[in-house]
């Protein structure tokens, strides 16, 4: 047998000690903030393959200096980043596996069918939150290293398997990793993408709007003038710059996504009595940027788009929206069609799938974007996981999907670092 057929082979005849390794991840509620108990298991995973493992605090201070950090949170205390190394014997290009273990609140557990950390396999499908974001995928790049190690496969290549914290809420630990020293020549990271390959991920941030107008007793309002009333304006006048950005992207990578870059208004809040009228109202939301666009591009875009408010209402060119650009952002990230990595994925998941797959650009921000743009790591997103079950109650993972993508990641991994 060649070697890919050696390596599916031995995924095959593992499954359900992998089965098992994931059900116990699910079943520790890595939130943010409680991520050391999941992390010490992926460390004795990688410890016991007998990989260099690396585990830390996020350092804060050092993590302060950069423009791309964000957290809502002081200190990094009991969420750890593990990374773990398999040393090339030299000469062959090194690859990063990149994926994140905190999860998103379990939300309302009524809305559960299944317990939101239960892990409970029914009909082909897991249960539990985090599971498709993105334990599973996590799962599937331990199973191909473990292949690799336990076939005595030696790469010419390093391998470095990340396991980070912090990417739900701004990719900070991504970002302390890149920091930290650790890069390579390109890297995959299986978000859940329904086995679809994004080379391109859009980026965001969040945004805060502040609309004046002039107070007055309710009962003759028209003394005054409503910052409600004139945020209507301000939200048509965003929506309009949404539109433009938009008609701007011509990539037939975006073809089948409605609002490749939307700008979302998120939360709003104005007036403090029922009989006055407001004088200020805050509107918060989110902007896309596009994978070919910078953070600062995009915000020099807006900005000078709401001063074109005084155009349409003459009360904003003596009242200009205030522009306050705060709280979580993530990095665009694009690695060429063309690419090697790419050509490997595409070809490993044919030779495993049996079919072509879809490539497609990613509808939301990933570690990518600080891997590529940061840590001058090409990136691409692809992995098991049910995209729209992210986040969602009932979340779930296709068991299948995960040792496939194990398979298809093992071979890449192969091509890339070469054997010895």
């Amino acid at each position: 047998m060649t070697v890919k057929e050696n390596i599916n082979q031995w995924i095959d005849e593992n499954r359900q000690a992998h089965l098992a390794f994931l059900q116990k991840l699910v079943q520790l509620a890595s939130t943010q903030g409680n991520e050391k108990e999941v992390q010490e298991n992926v460390a004795r995973f990688l410890k016991d393959l007998d990989l260099e493992v690396d585990v830390w605090n996020l350092d804060g201070e050092r993590l302060k200096k950069h423009p791309y950090f964000y957290s809502n949170r002081e200190t990094f205390e009991s969420s750890p980043n593990v990374v773990g190394v398999l040393k090339g014997t030299g000469g062959g290009k090194s690859i990063i596996l990149n994926g994140h273990v905190d999860v998103v609140p379990e939300g309302d557990h009524e809305q559960w069918d299944k317990g939101p950390y239960s892990g409970e396999i029914v009909d082909g499908k897991m249960y539990g939150r985090g599971v498709t974001d993105m334990k599973g995928g996590n799962t599937s790049l331990m199973i191909a290293l473990n292949a690799i190690k336990s076939l005595g496969i030696r790469l010419k290549g390093d391998v470095i398997f990340q396991s980070v914290v912090e990417e739900e809420s701004g990719g900070a630990g991504t970002l302390d990793a890149i920091l930290k020293g650790y890069k390579a020549d390109a890297a995959i990271i299986p978000e859940p993408t329904n086995m679809k390959i994004f080379p391109k991920q859009q980026g965001s941030k969040w945004f805060r709007l502040i609309v004046t107008g002039r107070t007055a007793h309710g009962g003759t309002r028209y003394h005054g003038v409503s910052a409600i009333d004139k945020s209507f304006i301000v939200t048509q006048h965003v929506m309009e710059l949404e539109k433009i950005r938009n008609d701007r992207i011509t990539d037939p990578l975006y073809d089948k996504i409605p609002i490749p870059v939307p700008i979302n208004i998120g939360s709003i809040n104005g007036g403090d009595w029922p009989s006055s009228v407001p004088d200020i109202v805050e509107l918060e939301g989110r902007i896309g940027i596009a994978p070919n666009e910078t953070m600062e591009e995009v915000q020099a875009e807006m900005e000078q788009w709401l001063e074109k408010l005084a155009e349409k209402d003459g009360w904003f060119k003596d009242h200009p929206v205030e522009v306050e650009w705060f709280g979580a952002r993530w990095v665009p990230g694009e690695i060429e069609t063309t690419h090697p990595l790419m050509s490997s994925l595409i070809d490993n998941f044919k030779g495993v799938v049996g079919e072509d797959p879809v490539i497609e650009a990613a509808p939301w921000g990933t570690d990518g974007g600080l891997l590529s743009q940061v840590g001058g790591t090409p990136s691409v997103v692809f992995g098991p996981g049910i995209t729209s079950l992210a986040h969602f109650p009932n979340e779930a993972i296709e068991v299948e999907k995960i040792f496939e993508a194990a398979k298809i990641i093992a071979a890449t991994i192969v091509d890339w670092c070469e054997i010895e």
